[in-house]
């Protein structure tokens, strides 16, 4: 049986590409490849946003109820198929089982959350606000829109965008990721099975030249990015000159604070998770640890311990807690950041270079790696690694910690664990980052919230997920009435 050829899904069809250009897709845990995918011609984009053109204008005028009856038939899909798709997640990704189950899990709730805001898409109506006269605002769907895809949630961040666009009215096309492009392919299947009118959601497969296509696309209405914060500059900067709408999410640096008070015994498994959880490869991991005071060296005693304990393996099998990374361009990359750590002369008190997997002498594999001693200077303090790799620094106290994480470039995300609420109430009220969790190590948001994000780590004024996507896919229009 050969390796499948990935195909675009366009106007409600599958089609080959016509590109001679293909790269492979590999599984992380075994270095094989397991598909193949086009990278597509301008030509298919415009194929691919005439087909969301002609069908914007029937697609805007069905009742709200009737588009959100599409998205529930596809989460029922979804459903069914929720193994199958973590499966595929862990094969083209290198996640373990359960956080595939995860990331589907975050997946039905924006299909689900999108479902539900019809009611809030029917606008709102103050009467009398004068004499005779009344005034209502529409909300109203504006055209074609795209999202550009990372690898690391290939299911969840264009289930942040797409369903939230479609239910207001507008038509849509995803380009995933070239690294894991499967998994968005295999949901696809599902939404031609949901029935979507033809060209209502279109996926075209590719890399730089397609994301360069949809960009500058005078049929193009919006954009949403997730990925390194220098392209998410490129694809605002690109897209807004083009007078696109665009909402760019970017890279991080994510500190946990630790104070003094912290109850280590449930601090400890909570930052483990955020650091080494999908091997560091999420804007939401925690790859910094500031430890305030006292709690250093208890802190790091547990964290070395805790960390030496994470069984490294193939996650598709039972027991495995972290799986490889992503790619061997990745792991290389990691490394790389590794020896710049020791350059640095920061203490290197975990490594995982050089880890074996038995049964699995190929895969990109590197287990969980901590620094002490780092500086906020220092290169692996101010840079995004996106891999399995902690730095720990010291702070004299609350004052200290925000101020190393205020003067971040990065402003994604920022925890604090204590037990003094006046403290919590503090790092809350001042620190710098859109995402805040306390006694949280990932504080991602649930759907009907914004992801959120701040400095270097967004580009654009209005986030996934959530109220902000009503307003990012829609027009308002205000209509003042006076009958006579």
């Amino acid at each position: 049986m050969g390796v499948e050829v990935l195909r675009n899904y366009i106007n409600g069809e599958w089609a080959a590409s016509t590109t001679e250009s293909f790269l492979e897709v590999r599984n992380p845990a075994l270095d094989e490849v397991i598909a193949r995918v086009p990278l597509s011609t301008p030509e298919e984009v415009d194929r691919a946003v005439a087909a969301a053109q002609a069908a914007f204008e029937t697609w805007r005028h069905l009742p709200i109820q009737t588009r959100a009856r599409y998205l529930l038939r596809l989460r029922d899909l979804v459903e069914q198929h929720f193994d199958d798709l973590a499966r595929t997640i862990v094969q083209e990704h290198g996640k373990t089982l359960e956080e595939a189950r995860g990331e589907m899990q975050r997946t039905l709730e924006n299909i689900e959350a999108a479902a539900g805001m019809f009611v809030s898409l029917m606008g709102y109506h103050t009467p009398q606000i004068a004499d005779g006269i009344d005034e209502e605002c529409l909300l109203e769907p504006v055209g074609v829109f795209c999202c550009i895809a990372p690898f690391n949630f290939p299911a969840m961040i264009p289930a942040w965008f797409f369903p939230y666009a479609l239910v207001a009215g507008n038509t849509y096309i995803v380009k995933p990721s070239e690294i894991c492009p499967i998994t968005q392919n295999r949901l696809f299947e599902l939404i031609h099975q949901a029935g979507f009118p033809p060209g209502v959601i279109n996926l075209v497969n590719g890399g730089k030249d397609v994301v360069d296509a949809l960009l500058t696309h005078p049929g193009i209405a919006g954009v949403s990015f997730v990925g390194s914060t220098p392209v998410a500059r490129y694809v605002y900067t690109t897209a807004t000159a083009h007078g696109k709408r665009a909402q760019c999410h970017g890279g991080a640096k994510n500190a946990l604070v630790v104070m003094p008070d912290a109850e280590l015994g449930r601090t400890v498994p909570a930052i483990l998770s955020s650091a080494f959880g999908s091997a560091g490869q999420r804007c939401l991991a925690g790859s910094l640890v500031i430890a305030v005071g006292e709690i250093h060296r208890p802190l790091r005693e547990a964290l070395v311990e805790g960390a030496s304990r994470i069984r490294v393996g193939y996650g598709l099998e039972e027991g495995v807690q972290m799986g490889p990374v992503v790619s061997r361009k990745a792991l290389e990359r990691i490394h790389r950041y590794i020896e710049i750590g020791l350059q640095e002369e920061a203490d290197l008190i975990l490594d995982g270079r050089g880890i074996r997997v038995p049964g699995y002498p190929k895969g990109y594999f590197i287990g969980p790696t901590i620094f002490d001693g780092v500086h906020p200077s220092m290169t692996i303090a101010c840079e995004e690694i996106f891999g399995p790799v902690l730095g720990i620094l010291q702070a004299r106290d609350l004052e200290e910690a925000l101020s190393i994480i205020n003067s971040s470039s990065y402003g994604n995300a920022a925890s604090i664990f204590t037990r003094d609420g006046g403290a919590a109430r503090e790092f809350k009220r001042r620190v710098r980052a859109g995402n805040v969790g306390i006694n949280i190590g990932v504080a991602a948001p649930i759907a009907p919230y914004p992801f959120s994000g701040q400095k270097n780590s967004f580009f654009g004024d209005l986030h996934g997920q959530g109220m902000d996507t009503l307003y990012f896919f829609t027009d308002r229009k205000v209509v003042i009435t006076r009958w006579f």
